[in-house]
């Protein structure tokens, strides 16, 4: 009798998948993906605000969550960092429905993109360090595919202490495995938002490393 399954439903690869050595996805580079967000959720983020339709059930501010997911990591991540970009970030204002339009290069680029849309005052271009990483869940030890994390306005400040951290413990930036951590800060006026530090917790694996070498390599023939 022929089979008449549709597929294979199961949670792993079968034998003779897993031989695969992902053919047909030879032209698919990241410019191709969506790549999740890593954001920082702030009192003031629409999944933390219970009357938003974004809202995520037990969200807290200081929590690490996955933008594309929507996956809540807890107030501390580990990482590994793969590549580093100075870029300037376009977002729609909040008041006008939020959302990334892009990230370009030069600032000139940035407004090239903002100009063009119907209304250029609705967009905010910030000068963005973006961190592109592998998280590790320190549960199972599992890398995750690479994510991006922006570090702008006061966190510009704590994204060149991390890379002047890297710079010092020495060999590839992909080397180290981190603890990035949400802490409580302040300001004269009195006003607190939540910020991040970043601790070096120990060389990467040789398999950590080899997996992350493999990213930076396809990330830096683009």
């Amino acid at each position: 009798m022929a089979n008449t399954a549709l597929a294979i439903i199961d949670d792993t690869v079968p034998a003779h998948i897993a031989k695969g050595k992902g053919r047909g996805n030879e032209d698919v580079t990241s410019d191709h993906l969506t790549i999740p967000r890593v954001k920082l959720l702030q009192k003031m983020s629409d999944e933390v605000d219970r009357h938003h339709p974004n809202y995520i059930d037990g969200a807290n501010d200081g929590d690490f969550m996955n933008s594309l997911t929507r996956e809540i990591y807890g107030q501390e991540i580990y990482v590994v960092s793969i590549k580093f970009r100075d870029e300037h970030v376009v977002w729609r204002k909040r008041d006008a429905g939020g959302g990334l339009l892009g990230s370009f290069s030069t600032f000139k680029e940035a407004q090239a993109a903002v100009q063009a849309e119907d209304k250029p005052e609705d967009y905010d271009i910030n000068q963005t360090h973006s961190h592109i990483l592998l998280l590790k869940d320190p549960n199972t030890g599992e890398l995750s595919r690479p994510a991006i994390m922006d570090f702008s306005s006061s966190k510009l400040r704590v994204s060149k202490n991390w890379n002047a951290q890297i710079l010092n413990q020495g060999g590839d930036r992909f080397a180290g495995l981190w603890k990035l951590k949400a802490v409580s800060v302040s300001n004269s006026s009195g006003k607190s938002w939540m910020n991040l530090e970043a601790s070096f917790v120990g060389w990467t694996t040789k398999e950590d490393y080899k997996a992350a070498e493999g990213y930076y390599e396809s990330f830096a023939s683009e």
